[in-house]
């Protein structure tokens, strides 16, 4: 429930969206057969295709380009490119000048010097290459696929912060997230949080960690049952280290044989099981939702105004020992639907076992659902989400990247996986550091052959989130803008550009961006920090932790960085000697070991806290 403004503030920036777009989305429909649907402008018979400069390094384009298939063209309204000769450039496509290209305006005296492109270390990005390699040309910055000797402005990681070693720029990576994801470690940053505001935290499911949890696990859920013996449920087990729907079942009670055999095997989380879930064509979806996480300090969120909505292949039925094991049932990871002979593939973004997230909207706005409230329901679930995260993962980036020492500035997409139940309410299923950023899928031409083949609806989500990550987190951005002002030019974003500005830009005009669409990423945080900041309790706990004692590289406070503490915090006195200070760390060691693993999970943060540092005010007391 939000604080504050009414819900419909905290969603005013998509009354647009809800109101355009089921005619927005019936014009996709009709462009989709159209030949230039797949993003250039029809051309005429026998029009000849216009060639794109050469790369200024021709070697490393060509190897670039061996290592990705044949492309149709981006999903994108382009402009058709000048001649050079037209643009200032030679034939070879270099500047006729040797210096930075200028532009000089006819009624001022000011000059315009347009900064050199954008630089973007490839080398690791993997599965992601192909959307970034499409986002990197509709910029027109310079990519390098195989690294560079100097210093890149943008590194773009496939998989983990902690693939090379980077002192300056930006990396879509921040240290920790992968650890700070994983199922565990998610459940019991969420669940601290359920344990501060249980209220504003119910969007979670209930969860228990094996193997530490499993008697816990099995005497609630006894205690339930005898309290409610109509009382039904159903588990989902999810290991923790799993991925892609890996090693993931259905229970219906603590004593199935399968879960003792995970006991001993690898830990994982147990969940209740969403029996109701909003069905479309009688069959289960989930969405997946890419959320940008732009700075930490300060926090900046941005959400993507559209995602992916993945189906399950079989008709839903709830949950009963017979059918526990339909996995194309109940599960709805691509990964798993993908091998189901009822997969289907489709060109449409409103059909097919993979559709855009707004065209569902679509479908349930023309059944008079508020579409408002649905996404302030998300919204609200993201930036919950993610303060949850926070303070855990400052004291990595702390860690990794100490303030005063040389290192990169940290950004990363998120990938939030999101059930909607059937009365509307959106229910967290799990967030991926690293998610699919593919824009093909596999097909077979024959039996184990198989082949590559684009998909229109992941190009269509997944270039624009990459592209537009790129464009807010453009290191020349602020510097184009002040040029811009004082050339009296103010860059707007503008969603169809006109043809005079088409031209502009391909001169190279003040707003290169002027080509583009609008930014398919809209802010949520801060934009709405007065709504959720009283959430942010256990962050500012965190703040205190990195002030007063710092980060040495590990997590855990030892007697030498108590010490620390105390000094930082100015508690040492003639009165409270380091001895003191010694035998004050071992009382409180000695309560926190007396803790059973049970009360350190369950206990409210706060109280485990005040149990822990009551020493501490005892002694200074005593002390005076």
């Amino acid at each position: 429930m939000l604080r504050g403004r009414p819900e419909r503030e905290l969603a005013a920036w998509l009354e647009a969206e809800a109101v355009g777009a089921a005619k927005a989305h019936a014009a996709k429909e009709q462009v989709r057969v159209d030949p230039g649907a797949a993003g250039e402008p029809e051309r005429k018979a026998g029009e000849e295709q216009p060639k794109e400069p050469a790369p200024a390094q021709p070697r490393a384009a060509e190897e670039g380009d061996a290592r990705v298939p044949p492309r149709p063209p981006p999903t994108l309204p382009m402009y058709q490119a000048k001649p050079a000769s037209a643009q200032g450039l030679s034939p070879h496509g270099k500047s006729r000048s040797k210096s930075r290209s200028c532009k000089r305006s006819s009624d001022r005296s000011e000059e315009y010097c347009s900064p050199r492109p954008v630089t973007v270390d490839s080398s690791k990005a993997r599965t992601s290459l192909d959307a970034l390699k499409i986002s990197i040309r509709q910029l027109k910055w310079k990519e390098f696929p195989f690294g560079r000797r100097l210093p890149c402005d943008i590194y773009w990681h496939g998989v983990s912060f902690h693939d090379s070693d980077i002192f300056s720029g930006l990396v879509n990576k921040f240290p920790g997230m992968t650890e700070m994801v994983r199922k565990i470690t998610l459940s019991r940053a969420v669940r601290i949080m359920q344990n501060l505001f249980p209220e504003e935290y119910n969007f979670y499911p209930r969860s228990w960690i094996l193997p530490d949890e499993f008697q816990l696990f099995v005497a609630q859920v006894r205690m339930v049952k005898d309290g409610d013996p109509s009382w039904k449920p159903t588990f989902i087990v999810k290991p923790d280290s799993g991925c892609q729907g890996d090693g993931i079942y259905l229970i219906k009670d603590p004593s199935d044989i399968r879960l003792a055999g995970t006991l001993q095997s690898r830990p994982a989380v147990v969940q209740e099981y969403i029996c109701k879930p909003l069905l479309i064509d009688k069959l289960k979806f989930d969405i997946r939702l890419y959320v940008l996480l732009k700075s930490l300090e300060p926090l900046e969120i941005y959400v993507a105004k559209d995602g992916l909505s993945r189906f399950c292949t079989e008709p839903y039925q709830e949950p009963h020992p017979r059918n526990l094991h339909h996995i194309f049932m109940h599960l709805t990871n691509y990964s798993l639907n993908i091998h189901s002979g009822n997969f289907v593939h489709s060109d449409s973004t409103s059909t097919g076992s993979k559709r855009t997230f707004s065209s569902i909207l679509c479908r349930l706005s023309s059944k008079g659902v508020d579409i408002k409230k649905v996404w302030s329901d998300i919204i609200s679930l993201v930036i919950k989400t993610v303060i949850a995260l926070t303070p855990e993962l400052r004291v990595f980036y702390q860690s990794d990247i100490p303030a005063g020492r040389p290192g990169p500035t940290c950004f990363q997409i998120l990938g939030f996986d999101i059930l909607l139940m059937k009365n509307l309410k959106p229910i967290l299923l799990e967030v991926n550091a690293n998610p699919s950023m593919r824009i093909e899928h596999e097909q077979e031409l024959s039996p184990g052959v198989f082949e590559n083949v684009p998909s229109l609806v992941d190009e269509e989500v997944k270039v624009a989130v990459i592209r537009d990550t790129l464009r807010l987190m453009d290191p020349f951005k602020k510097k184009r803008e002040n040029q811009s002002r004082q050339l009296g030019k103010p860059l707007a974003s503008k969603e169809e550009p006109s043809d005079s500005d088409l031209a502009s830009a391909s001169a190279g005009s003040a707003n290169p961006e002027a080509h583009l669409p609008s930014i398919c990423l809209k802010q949520v945080f801060p934009k709405y920090a007065k709504q959720f900041n009283y959430l942010r309790l256990v962050d500012r706990m965190a703040n205190l932790f990195i002030r007063f004692l710092g980060i040495k590289g590990t997590m855990k406070l030892g007697p030498t960085g108590f010490r620390t503490f105390i000094r930082n915090c100015k508690l040492s006195s003639s009165s409270l000697s380091m001895a003191a200070v010694d035998i004050l760390y071992i009382d409180i060691t000695r309560r926190w070991n007396s803790m059973t693993m049970d009360q350190r999970d369950s206990d409210p943060l706060l109280d485990q806290a005040l149990l822990l540092l009551h020493p501490v005010t005892l002694f200074l007391r005593s002390h005076g």
